[in-house]
């Protein structure tokens, strides 16, 4: 039994295909498939069914699969902490969602930069389900998201809470109110981003508890988008507070919205049975030390 045969059973699990499994794991179908196959003959079980192109679990392979992920997860882990010297170089893969990467991470990279010169820290944006199953698969050391997560196997740190505000462009109605409530939203065009985003997922429920479904006129890929189809009067917007900059004056007016104000919780999340690199936990001592900075204007 080989490492990389372990590898190929996670691969086809996760994806349900051997082309695609193949395709992940760098290597031709045919010769996924053979060694699939000489494992299955070597335990004396079939691990998959195969269905067409579909590829599923057989009772033996799910009880298989479970040995499998912790076995590879130790190895990698026993790989890390033998390479863990302080006088070695470090690196580590860090993840975070649309909507902190390009507001938080910068500064950070550039802290880290500075103070810890030997770590270099590779970074990858995407939506938060994406996150977390690169977590459980031992692709990422760590990862920011917002909350709620709820896999057992993901140990979860919150950092700090962010308010969401309303954003609209200057010449919008709202723009002059005294006070504005949730409800004053309800017959307003929402500009979103789209559909998988965590953020957007928070809005609809700000909306829902207001007793509205939020009429949406675009869906954007980035927050960018969102304040420049606000800012020319296309909609309204409920955007992170760290989302608000100095060049968003000229367009945009950022209201505090009065009767409750909606939050987002920032969380690192990394895997519970996860080797700790030296490199991972001086990152998260950035990533600390940035929230609790973050986190000041609100208890002000």
């Amino acid at each position: 039994m080989e490492l990389s045969q372990l590898r190929y059973v996670m691969a086809v699990a996760d994806t349900g295909n051997f082309t695609r499994a193949a395709a992940r794991s760098n290597i031709a179908q045919p010769s996924l498939s053979q060694q699939i196959i000489n494992l299955e003959r070597e335990l004396g079980h079939k691990l998959f069914h195969r269905m067409g192109r579909k590829a599923v679990l057989t009772e033996a392979g799910t009880v298989f699969l479970e040995r499998a992920r912790r076995i590879l997860f130790e190895v990698e882990d026993a790989t890390k902490e033998l390479g863990d010297h302080p006088s070695l170089e470090r690196k580590i893969t860090v993840g975070a969602i649309p909507t902190l990467a390009p507001y938080l991470l910068p500064t950070l990279i550039t802290r880290c930069r500075k103070r810890f010169p030997n770590l270099q820290v590779n970074i990858r944006e995407d939506f938060k389900v994406t996150l977390i199953q690169e977590i459980l698969e031992g692709e990422l050391d760590l990862a920011l998201a917002t909350l709620p997560v709820a896999d057992p196997s993901i140990q979860v740190e919150v950092l700090w809470k962010e308010p969401l505000i309303l954003a609209v462009a200057k010449g919008h109605p709202l723009a002059s109110k005294d006070r504005v409530i949730g409800s004053d939203l309800a017959n307003e065009t929402f500009i979103l981003l789209g559909s998988s985003s965590s953020l957007t997922a928070q809005v609809r429920r700000f909306c829902g508890e207001n007793n509205f479904e939020p009429r949406i006129g675009s869906r954007c890929a980035q927050v960018a988008t969102v304040k420049a189809l606000v800012g020319i009067g296309t909609g309204i917007s409920i955007l992170p507070r760290v989302a608000r900059s100095a060049e968003d004056e000229d367009s945009l007016v950022y209201i505090t919205l009065a009767d409750a104000e909606p939050f987002r919780e920032i969380a690192v999340l990394r895997h519970m049975q996860r080797y700790q690199t030296r490199g991972a936990e001086q990152f998260l001592s950035l990533l600390r030390e940035g929230a609790a900075e973050l986190a000041a204007p609100a208890a002000s």
